[in-house]
């Protein structure tokens, strides 16, 4: 088949499938046009870009509140979860070891990953967005990675939960006679979907994205929104199973015209295993762990199930897989018991999601590019999500303007395993409230007493006992963060101190043009160098 046949063919696979939602329903009217347009478009930036060869397929798979620990590979010593999909990927790529989060929560993180840019540069400086009826977090001019792939000839998709704020028109309902006074009923984790028929503003398919499936968060992943249409209520025990057929479904749609010249970005970012943790019948039970030990099974199998979409359909020769997490295990998980029964999520790593300490934002991180990543090897470069657009840049030759991926740095010599020194000179940690940390080389300096996080002791109780403001690190010696050597490091406090006022002020920490951060940046009163 040639180019221009293969174009034709996955655009007007695109158009009908569009047409049968739009016949009957004007309201999906502007989902056909966009496809159409989307025809066009595709087609022209097909032809006009760089040869295809030299262009991977892209498939970023991002599990939610997964520990480092929770891959069975990285953690033999005190991982009892079996991961053996995971476990394959690591044989067959490249397992890095100090990977990170732009943060130790959600929203921040994605953020990151799809912007290159740190989240604390906007309004978002501390927690989550709601979900759902949040303004985007990413701003409409802002260029993201799908749109970067998208100039460059690829087709977007992201088939996951997006969780990165957009607003909403519900569909006019009939209003039922109020309910008796008394106490409100309170709607169960993930069921506070929005109902069928509303449409989102500023989703997904306006920052980048060709398509979109999914939900947006862990508590409203009951609505099912197809583009910016909620197509579907289902309970949420069913989303992880369907996102697995949607995504193995791409795969299989998409074959055809990725052989013929026509890449696709693939981001999937899972619901699970975070809150609440629902493993269908036929995983209850396997781990032995409880519920989240199951769960985590499951999502090893939905990777599997990707992986062998591709081996299907003779694409993984060509295909870049990164597999990693926003960020570390949750508490919520029943981290204690979990401990009792031999199984660590944070490894070796202090404190777990939200936290500061590396178990909040240290996470897995496997790549497998056939050819081009050597088989079982390893990378102890400090990364971040943020490097997915500079990284992606050099794949593709493209120069990035001067205002994007401020926050990013190409791991592509990494990759390639022809990185000879540190890609990064630094990696900027923040917490769910709001606290900062700064890493350069071994060291790690936190501007916070306590967690930063929900971990014991809480910066308010730690600031009780006269715990000190700061928290120095040397992980080389110390990657548990348990001796603070603030008070014998002066000099290399004083240094990291102004090399993170520096990197707020010039709203960026790449090299190149000063630019603003999107609203002050508040730090902690106790930092000034």
């Amino acid at each position: 088949m040639s180019l221009n046949e293969a174009i034709v063919q996955d655009a007007v696979m695109t158009w009908f499938r569009e047409l049968g939602h739009a016949v009957g329903n004007p309201t999906h009217m502007k989902t056909l046009r966009a496809a159409l347009v989307w025809l066009f478009s595709s087609a022209a930036a097909a032809l006009s870009a760089a040869p295809a060869a030299e262009k991977p397929n892209i498939v970023y798979i991002l599990a939610d509140d997964l520990g480092y620990g929770d891959v069975q590979a990285l953690n033999l010593a005190r991982g009892k979860i079996k991961t053996p999909h995971l476990d394959r990927l690591a044989s067959q790529g490249m397992t890095f070891t100090d990977s990170h989060g732009g943060s130790s929560v959600c929203t921040p993180t994605r953020y990151g990953l799809l912007t290159g840019r740190y989240a604390w540069r906007t309004r978002l400086q501390k927690g989550v967005l709601d979900g759902t009826d949040d303004p985007p977090l990413i701003a409409e001019n802002r260029l993201t990675v799908p749109a970067l792939l998208r100039q460059n000839g690829y087709v977007t998709a992201a088939i996951g939960k997006w969780h990165l704020g957009f607003l909403s028109e519900r569909p006019a309902v009939t209003i039922a006679t109020p309910a008796p006074a008394g106490k409100k009923k309170a709607t169960a984790m993930g069921s506070a979907g929005l109902p069928v028929g509303s449409r989102i503003i500023g989703g997904p398919t306006t920052r980048g994205f060709d398509y979109f499936w999914g939900c947006s968060n862990a508590r409203t992943m009951s609505g099912l929104i197809e583009n910016d249409r909620v197509i579907e209520n289902l309970p949420p025990i069913e989303m992880l199973p369907r996102l697995e057929r949607q995504a193995v479904n791409y795969v299989a749609e998409h074959a055809t015209a990725a052989k013929a010249g026509i890449p696709f970005f693939l981001y999937v970012p899972l619901t699970s295993p975070h809150t609440p943790i629902l493993p269908t019948p036929e995983w209850q039970g396997k781990s032995g762990l409880g519920a989240y030990g199951d769960f985590v099974m499951q999502t090893d199998a939905v990777v599997g199930k990707i992986l062998a979409a591709l081996d299907a359909h003779g694409l993984a020769a060509n295909t870049l897989v990164i597999f990693t997490a926003d960020n570390g295990c949750s508490p919520q998980a029943g981290t204690p018991e979990l401990e009792k029964l031999g199984h660590f999520a944070s490894a070796q790593f202090r404190g777990y999601k939200a936290d500061i300490w590396d178990g909040g934002h240290r996470v897995p991180f496997l790549a497998r590019w056939p050819g081009r990543i050597a088989p079982g090897t390893r990378s102890d470069q400090l990364i971040c999500h943020t490097d997915l657009m500079a990284t992606c840049a050099e794949i593709l030759g493209a120069t990035l303007p001067a205002d994007a991926g401020v926050d990013s740095v190409s791991i592509l010599p990494a990759l390639l395993g022809t990185a000879r020194a540190p890609l990064r000179e630094s990696i900027v940690h923040h917490s769910i409230q709001g606290m900062f940390s700064i890493r350069e080389g071994a060291w790690k300096l936190e501007f916070c007493p306590g967690s930063g996080g929900w971990a014991a002791p809480l910066d308010a109780a730690a600031r009780k006992s006269g715990l000190p403001e700061i928290q120095l690190y040397d992980l080389s010696r110390d990657i548990a963060e348990t001796k603070n050597l603030h008070a014998e490091n002066p000099a290399v406090v004083s240094r990291l101190t102004a090399l993170l006022h520096r990197q707020i002020a010039e709203g960026r920490s790449t090299p190149g043009p000063r630019q603003s951060n999107d609203v002050a940046v508040r730090f902690s009163p106790f930092s000034s160098p």
